[in-house]
């Protein structure tokens, strides 16, 4: 079935759907990307492990993490092109998940390769800080870097209430970007993880993300009308 929402479901930021749900999407923007990229490239699904600790009472609890990310080389000479990561909650609320995140950013950009970053989480503090001026309001956000400028960001963005947007995948100067749609990419992703089955509409998402009055309102209201509260 498919989601209740428009958009991004801020239910999939609960520890247990997250990282299927992580998976799910990497390898659907992974499918949709393919098709687009001319012979000159080859694309992967890369995997990076961390540790992260959180002190609870007297005891340290430590977790093991799994995160996945595309790369884009060259098909010749195996040069990093574009790097295209999901954001995780542990990359925005602990040490160890922003270090490594940030870490393999900025490896990437030291190949003078483009980046994207898919931000779909509310909670914890942005990985990139750049200046909200002039943007409007948003919830969601996927931010484009490219090698031939690395301090500047092409910011695509998205609330709860609307669908995720469709953005410009960055190449080698000399070609065309690929289009990947985000929102495409989460349907299917939702789907296939059969996430309807999981989640419990009837309860409050997660307390760690934080939703506004106004956002609270419209969730309770468009989950009431399709009668899952």
């Amino acid at each position: 079935m498919p989601s209740p929402l428009p958009g991004m479901d801020p239910y999939l930021e609960h520890p247990k759907l997250w990282t299927p749900f992580q998976h799910q999407v990497l390898a659907c923007l992974y499918q949709i990307l393919l098709p687009g990229l001319v012979d000159r490239y080859r694309a992967r699904v890369g995997n990076r492990t961390y540790t992260s600790e959180m002190a609870l009472f007297t005891s340290v609890i430590r977790e093991e993490h799994a995160e996945e990310y595309i790369e884009v080389r060259n098909r010749t000479d195996g040069r990093l092109v574009t790097l295209i990561e999901v954001v995780s909650p542990a990359n925005k609320t602990t040490p160890a998940g922003r270090a490594a995140y940030l870490e393999k950013r900025k490896d990437a950009v030291a190949q003078r390769a483009g980046v994207v970053e898919i931000d779909l989480v509310m909670q914890g503090k942005p990985t990139l800080t750049y200046s909200r001026d002039g943007l409007p309001e948003y919830d969601y956000a996927v931010t484009v870097t490219r090698a031939t400028a690395p301090d500047r960001y092409e910011i695509y963005t998205a609330t709860l209430q609307k669908r995720l947007p469709k953005f410009k995948v960055p190449l080698a100067p000399d070609d065309r970007d690929a289009l990947l749609d985000l929102q495409a990419a989460f349907t299917r992703a939702y789907d296939l993880g059969n996430f309807t089955a999981q989640i419990d509409y009837k309860v409050p998402p997660p307390p760690d993300v934080p939703l506004s009055d106004a956002n609270e309102a419209w969730l309770d209201l468009t989950l009431k009308s399709q009668k899952l509260r």
